[in-house]
């Protein structure tokens, strides 16, 4: 069975670690408020970030990939020079499987959104890592 890890616990994680580099940060949303999880900035850079935990099903983690995916990109509409999905680290071991069964359209979207990046968060020692979208194609 896989880790659980919580959309609140990889939110939690990331902002701390955001606050500590210096971001402006948007105000926590309440439970089932819209827009954007994160709205970092730091200098004139603005980063609309979608925060995703980690599910034990795998049709619920892809199921919150997608969404986030297409809330992600949504945010440039709104000014974002970075669209970011965020995500516990233990994604990163499906991220390869994901890009490999895409094949060129996970190519396609990395070149058509070049501010599109995943982050994975590792809330266990708090820390994250910034990825392009086309990192995880081979």
């Amino acid at each position: 069975m896989a880790s659980i890890v919580t959309n609140q616990s990889t939110e939690t994680a990331l902002r701390s670690l955001l606050k500590a580099e210096g971001f402006s940060l948007s105000t926590v949303r309440s439970h089932g408020e819209t827009g954007v999880d994160i709205l970092a900035i730091r200098g004139r850079t603005k980063f609309f970030i979608e925060v995703i935990g980690h599910k034990s099903s795998p049709p619920a983690r892809s199921k919150d990939f997608y969404e986030s995916f297409f809330r992600a990109i949504s945010r440039i509409r709104d000014g974002a020079q970075k669209c970011v999905i965020a995500m516990p680290n233990l994604a990163a071991r499906g991220l390869p499987d994901r890009a490999r069964h895409y094949g060129e359209v996970w190519n396609r979207i990395g070149t058509s959104f070049p501010e599109l990046e995943i982050w994975l968060v590792d809330t266990d020692n708090p820390s994250y890592v910034r990825t392009r979208w086309n990192k995880w194609a081979r």
